[in-house]
């Protein structure tokens, strides 16, 4: 009993510590690791050959390689932001290195018709995002997790970071950012996840 006593009084909520509820979505616990949660095996990607293809509802389509992410990197920033799985688990405090998604997608000048995204991947894997999503201060392009390259498991070279919403938006091995005039479900929208995915507000799943 004294041993449940001290988890209880550990843990305000279950599975998030004392003094941090407000920072942990309803229905999330929280854990120190940082879980692999794929739609499919971990591609390989091959950075001579690596393109991020900026196109669609924009003004000037726009190819980088990854020499010129990196140039485009050396003004980068760093951040630190919590990141909330749809699988219940929220991990506080993971560091990141990149570019703000905001500076990224005005290289291609997106025309006024643009209110939407949709982020390809180098495993086929798509994402729907609101372009104000992508246009939040926290929300970046990185290449860098925790101090070191991002892992190729984790989305390395390149993933979207987008705290604001459930990861399953923030896609690994991004290759593509498709500007569009009206929202499109990704993968996992298509099999009735949440086309924003808000997880303050348990955006879980479509409504039936």
């Amino acid at each position: 009993m004294e041993l449940l006593r001290r988890i209880g009084a550990a843990f305000g909520r279950r599975g998030v510590p004392q003094g941090m509820e407000e920072r942990v979505p309803p229905g999330q616990y929280v854990t120190p690791k940082m879980p692999v949660m794929s739609a499919s095996p971990t591609p390989r990607v091959r950075l001579a050959e690596w393109r991020l293809s900026l196109y669609g509802e924009v003004e000037r389509e726009t190819q980088l390689t990854w020499d010129d992410w990196l140039s485009l990197a050396e003004d980068g920033v760093a951040l630190t932001a919590d990141f909330h799985c749809v699988t219940q688990w929220s991990r506080l405090n993971v560091g990141w290195e990149g570019v703000p998604a905001s500076e990224v997608l005005d290289l291609a000048r997106p025309r006024e018709t643009a209110r939407f995204a949709m982020l390809h991947c180098a495993d086929g894997y798509t994402a729907n995002l609101d372009l104000a999503a992508m246009r939040a201060p926290d929300a970046l392009f990185a290449h860098r997790q925790d101090g070191a390259p991002l892992a190729p498991e984790h989305g390395g070279p390149l993933r979207l970071v987008v705290p604001s919403r459930y990861g399953w938006k923030s896609a690994k091995w991004v290759i593509g950012v498709e500007f569009l005039r009206e929202d499109s479900p990704g993968f996992w929208e298509r099999l009735g996840y949440h086309m924003r995915g808000d997880p303050w507000r348990e955006e879980r799943f479509a409504a039936r």
